[in-house]
């Protein structure tokens, strides 16, 4: 083989190694979040009964990494429905169509058995229990204190077993788990140029 030609193969193994490194790197590279109260917010319009420990995820409806969040939260449903009063959240922002309900994500959200989904215009809820990226999720028990935050997946936009759905059904079911917060995998819910590059 000529020399040039080992050349260009050399470059392009490279490259293609680089390039696999960065997605690799970047699907596993937890987002940000904020401080979460330890007690349940007095001021929160999210439904809070105190006759059940309430479940809360955060999320962007056109966020594509939270997809899998919403796949793992049936997943928890399925397994501890009755056991947990559950909510999403989607934040509303001012350039995206106002019926986020026709929207992919809301749909999947509203088809799971249990979970009421609602608006927040402006991110307020959001704001108020710490959520900076999409897919974030905060458990309390039923006196309003904090048991669990973070994230339900093990990067983003992979489905399957990870450590903090595991930590919430441990929870509960009433079984310890010495896990009370994981890392969260997904856009970060006031960065609209993050979202805006990940549209198709």
């Amino acid at each position: 083989m000529k020399p040039g030609w080992i050349l260009i193969c050399v470059l392009w193994l490279v490259a293609a190694g680089t390039g696999a490194w960065m997605v690799a790197n970047y699907d596993n590279t937890p987002s940000g979040s904020g401080e979460t109260p330890q007690q349940w917010p007095v001021a929160s319009q999210v439904d809070f009964q105190r006759n059940q420990p309430v479940l809360v995820m955060f999320a962007h409806r056109e966020c594509p990494c939270t997809r899998a969040s919403i796949g793992e939260l049936n997943r928890l449903m399925v397994q501890c429905g009755g056991k947990v009063a559950a909510h999403v959240v989607f934040v509303e922002y001012d350039d995206l169509p106002k019926d986020g309900t026709q929207s992919a994500l809301w749909k999947s959200a509203a088809g799971i058995s249990g979970v009421q989904v609602r608006r927040d215009p402006g991110g307020q809820e959001a704001r108020r229990f710490g959520a900076e990226s999409s897919g974030y999720v905060v458990l309390y028990d039923s006196k309003g204190q904090l048991l669990f935050n973070g994230g339900i997946t093990s990067a983003r936009g992979h489905a399957g077993d990870n450590a903090g759905e595991n930590a919430i059904v441990a929870l509960l079911s009433g079984r310890e788990t010495p896990l009370a917060q994981t890392p969260v995998f997904g856009c970060g819910l006031w960065d609209q140029t993050e979202l805006a590059a990940k549209q198709p």
